[in-house]
């Protein structure tokens, strides 16, 4: 058990969040972003209606779409056909954001010919800015028809920002004797912090699972993937994690917790992880990806809290950044984080691909080489391994390294 959830290995597949059954997907610029290389503009549709589940960003400033998905998946009973997204422009923050979040889904119906309710909308970029509709407007019937069920990487590239590769990921997995898929895909590479914090993120499945055990599901998961991530310490306005369920491999629809249930689970918990690692290696400006694990915890909220403050502590950051061993550190960050336990019993040990070294042993330092820690720092994942040894609760937390460029990237976002 990792944080609570059975952790499995599934097959890995392709085809992001068109790898379930009936999901068509497409990309393209629409001319929010003036790189017309660059997609800015996304649509994912279910042939059928699916069942839906979401969790939102937490920061009182919420985005026009967030309320907009809102109200739409609660007049349709939790249910949708699929979304409209883009990127360039948050739609936050202004005083005709539902009435544009809303012309973008009853636009998308239009060009799809179903109700508006039945689409959903998320944005993502500067916040307080008006959002044009006018490019969206004339180029939706051409998104609407150049839909394909392998357009997964054209819509993963319609909602990046900062990010500097697209991150999508696919697995299969068996429920009620059935071969059912799950993709995803994300974007976030800054404005990230663990309190719901990635940005936009969409998962499909053709997985027959009821409503409420979708919700479930996807909530249990978010807490030990998506918020135990940190890049810089800011929660954005627009965050939305949306889980969309169609039921095309034909299984008995999974009603009841169990074992196909926990396998279900297993697999989103699978998806949702590596969507978190490669969003904390995409951070803006990071060299490093930064691994916290925290082993022999009184309990789950404990282990989570250790290896969060651990991975958002801007000094720690700066140590991997400069491939520093300062151990002390960490052990600060383990000591200021808000769960009890004793000090004096943790162990510490550094790792990559190029070696583990220990550096701390019942809250003291042990003798180590520097020469063979930095060489052990010099690799692109770094794992920081904690053991309070009072406990048998297990979690992990992702972050990056805090670089010069990461002040350099955000001096002149907006302009």
């Amino acid at each position: 058990m990792i944080n609570g959830i059975t952790e499995r290995q599934f097959e890995t597949i392709e085809g992001g969040v068109c790898a379930a059954k009936g999901f068509r997907a497409n990309g393209l610029n629409c001319g929010l972003n003036s790189d017309k290389k660059k997609n800015d503009l996304g649509l994912v549709v279910s042939d059928v209606m699916c069942g839906a589940a979401a969790v939102y960003t937490t920061n009182k400033v919420k985005g026009a779409p967030i309320l907009v998905t809102k109200a739409h998946l609660a007049a349709t009973g939790g249910k949708t056909r699929g979304f409209i997204a883009n990127s360039k422009n948050a739609n936050t923050c202004n005083a005709d954001g539902v009435e544009k979040a809303e012309k973008m889904c009853a636009l998308a119906a239009g060009a799809l010919g179903i109700d508006p309710k039945e689409i959903v909308v998320a944005s993502t970029g500067v916040i307080g800015q008006i959002l044009p509709i006018e490019p969206i407007a004339a180029h939706i019937e051409e998104l609407a028809a150049g839909l394909t069920y392998d357009g997964n990487r054209k819509a993963a590239n319609a909602i990046m920002t900062t990010d500097t590769v697209m991150k999508e990921i696919a697995v299969a997995f068996e429920v009620g004797g059935k071969r059912c898929r799950m993709g995803g895909m994300a974007k976030g590479s800054g404005m990230i912090h663990p309190n719901m914090a990635t940005t936009l993120n969409f998962i499909t499945t053709d997985a027959a699972v009821s409503p409420e055990l979708l919700q479930r599901a996807l909530s249990d998961v978010v807490k030990v993937t998506y918020n135990c991530l940190s890049v810089d310490g800011d929660t954005s306005t627009n965050d939305t994690v949306l889980l969309m369920a169609n039921g095309l491999a034909g299984n008995a629809e999974v009603v009841s917790e169990g074992e196909e249930y926990e396998t279900f689970r297993s697999a989103l918990y699978d998806v949702m992880m590596r969507l978190t690692r490669m969003l904390a290696k995409d951070g803006e400006g990071a060299t490093k990806l930064i691994e916290c694990e925290c082993v022999g915890a009184p309990d789950l909220d404990a282990a989570i809290t250790v290896a969060k403050s651990v991975i958002r502590s801007p000094l720690v950051k700066c140590a991997v950044y400069g491939e520093d061993a300062n151990w002390g550190r960490i052990l600060c960050a383990i000591g200021y984080a808000e769960a009890d336990f004793e000090i004096d019993k943790v162990d510490v040990d550094l790792s990559s691909a190029r070696g583990r070294v220990a550096v701390c042993r019942g809250g003291a330092g042990v003798a180590f080489s520097e020469e063979e820690a930095a060489g052990m720092l010099a690799a692109d994942e770094i794992f920081i391994h904690i053991d309070l040894h009072q406990g048998q609760a297990h979690a992990k937390a992702w972050g990056c390294d805090l670089t010069y460029d990461y002040v350099r990237i955000n001096g002149d976002y907006r302009t």
